[in-house]
């Protein structure tokens, strides 16, 4: 089936890599793993970062030329060549859909929505335009997609049908960290030597960007845990980089006595590797929706400690794949970080079910199984 794709907070070959890129990038290979053929049907942003309306109106008005476009160039086509559905990836306030509803309406096609978020605060503020715009959107939608409970919950009073609403969790392709799992000896090998590191030592991995925010706010409550664990010997692998690295880096040296590398931003196809050497992963998740590092971790073998942040136990179940604790609590955080340092068989126990639940539940082919019977029931005659 064809399928006409859009992500108007940022296109999945935008050059930037985000998570945002990454998703619609799976998004496409778990449709295209069913033996649908996918169009990216426009690289329009209708993103606005600042909050201004003036600027939004205008996104509009420029998105309304595109849509007429796209519907003159995609009715010159045969019937067979057109899409039969259209589906917009992450629908927000800063990011609302002005061309996939205009399309789907003239051709007739289903819309869908995969990972809206709707937020009824931004009703009254600098985003009211665009939020208005949203709840239309999601009131005239055929199927919408949600990735976590948090997202349903915010869409499910604007679908008057709840059987167009449809659960799709978070997801990605296990094979290469499983691959590295399976290698894990040659990989601890390899980074003990060019890190420096004592193959010996139970080591920690933490992954994220450095930048101001949430991401810096998990950073520094990750550095209070572990000044709350100088009496255990272990090393700290981190991965990533960004504006506030310095300010990390300054940070956790005055805490903590272990041996700590930052290894800065890594490519994505050498990241297997960290998790596959790990003993344990840890991460705040600081209001974090869901955090694609710790599926990859668990996808790799790879135990877990994270705050019990809002869609984060929809990726990781506690006492299966690791343990979540009291968001936003050092103690707690480093008292579960100990728990598992001192005891090795049990952090084995917690990365087997986590890589066997991320294959059953999270995995690429599960992801891919789920959309191709939502897809084919809509476009169906």
């Amino acid at each position: 089936m064809n399928i006409a794709f859009y992500a108007p907070m940022k296109p999945p070959d935008h050059p930037s890599p985000s998570g945002d890129r990454r998703v619609a990038r799976l998004l496409i290979a778990a449709l295209e793993g069913a033996a649908h053929h996918v169009e990216l049907a426009s690289r329009f942003r209708s993103y606005d970062g600042e909050g201004r309306e003036t600027r939004q109106r205008a996104l509009r008005a420029s998105a309304i030329g595109v849509a007429r476009r796209l519907i003159s160039k995609l009715e010159a086509r045969s019937q067979a060549d057109r899409p039969r559905l259209w589906l917009t990836y992450h629908l927000y306030h800063k990011a609302p859909d002005w061309i996939g509803p205009l399309v789907a309406d003239a051709l007739r096609l289903p819309y869908v929505v995969a990972e809206a978020s709707f937020a009824r605060k931004q009703a009254r503020g600098p985003y009211a335009f665009n939020h208005e715009a949203v709840a239309k959107t999601l009131a005239r939608a055929d199927a919408v997609l949600s990735v976590t409970p948090e997202d349903e919950e915010g869409v499910t009073p604007l679908i008057a049908d709840k059987r167009r609403l449809h659960r799709l969790p978070p997801f990605l392709d296990p094979a290469p960290y499983a691959a590295a799992r399976s290698a894990r000896a040659a990989h601890r090998e390899a980074l003990a030597t060019s890190l420096n590191l004592d193959p010996v030592l139970p080591w920690l991995l933490a992954v994220g960007m450095m930048r101001p925010g949430d991401k810096l706010a998990s950073y520094r409550l990750l550095i209070r845990a572990l000044a709350l664990l100088n009496d255990r010997r272990y090393a700290l692998i981190v991965v990533g980089d960004g504006e506030a690295r310095g300010l990390i880096e300054s940070e956790i040296s005055t805490v903590a006595t272990a041996d700590i590398r930052f290894v800065g931003l890594q490519p994505t196809e050498a990241l297997p590797a960290f998790y596959a050497a790990a003993d344990l992963f840890v991460w705040p998740a600081v209001n974090e929706a869901y955090g694609m590092a710790l599926l990859e971790a668990q996808a790799s073998g790879l135990p877990v400690v994270a705050g019990r942040e809002r869609g984060v136990p929809e990726v990781v179940a506690h006492q299966v794949g690791g343990l979540l604790v009291e968001p936003r609590n050092p103690a707690a955080f480093a008292e579960a970080v100990r728990t598992l340092l001192d005891d090795a068989p049990r952090r084995a126990a917690f990365g087997q079910a986590a890589m066997a639940r991320v294959a059953k539940r999270h995995s690429l082919c599960a992801a891919s199984a789920s959309l191709d019977k939502i897809v084919r029931e809509l476009a169906a005659p």
